[in-house]
């Protein structure tokens, strides 16, 4: 990303926020991406978006137990969910992992990728929302849906 799509709200004008953990265990990403989506409906924030919302919000959940935590209970996931009322919804999810380079990441639209199971989160994610950037050497993304 370029330096003027850095994702970056004010801490003193978020309305609402909403901080939540979870274990690095699969069987915890649904339970915790509806009580999340509860609190966005609630919000305002992402009025008639709340659908790309929520699947990129599974999708990054899903990556950070999957690859960040390596599916191990004992480790943990950070999601924060904040609204800014002139600058959208951001939704931040840091894992334990050791990261990676989205850049490497192939794209599943082309070639022999159209054909494999998986590779398709991060390209969701980017679909879905406004903005989109990874931090800390890929353990940490930041998405804002306007």
């Amino acid at each position: 990303m370029s330096g003027s799509d850095v994702v970056e709200f004010d801490p003193d004008k978020l309305q609402a926020t909403v901080r939540v953990t979870l274990a690095g265990d699969r069987n915890c990403v649904e339970p915790v991406v509806a009580s999340i989506m509860q609190v966005v409906q609630q919000m305002n924030c992402a009025r008639g978006k709340e659908h790309e919302v929520e699947l990129a919000l599974q999708e990054a959940l899903a990556n950070a137990v999957v690859h960040g935590c390596k599916n191990d209970p004992t480790q943990i996931v950070e999601c924060i969910v904040a609204c800014d009322p002139e600058r959208g919804m951001l939704i931040v999810v840091r894992d334990p992992g050791r990261g990676f380079d989205p850049r490497a990441i192939p794209n599943p639209t082309t070639g022999e990728n159209l054909y494999s199971t998986h590779g398709r989160g991060i390209f969701l994610i980017n679909e879905l929302m406004d903005k989109v950037e990874f931090r800390k050497n890929g353990t940490e993304i930041r998405m804002v849906k306007k």
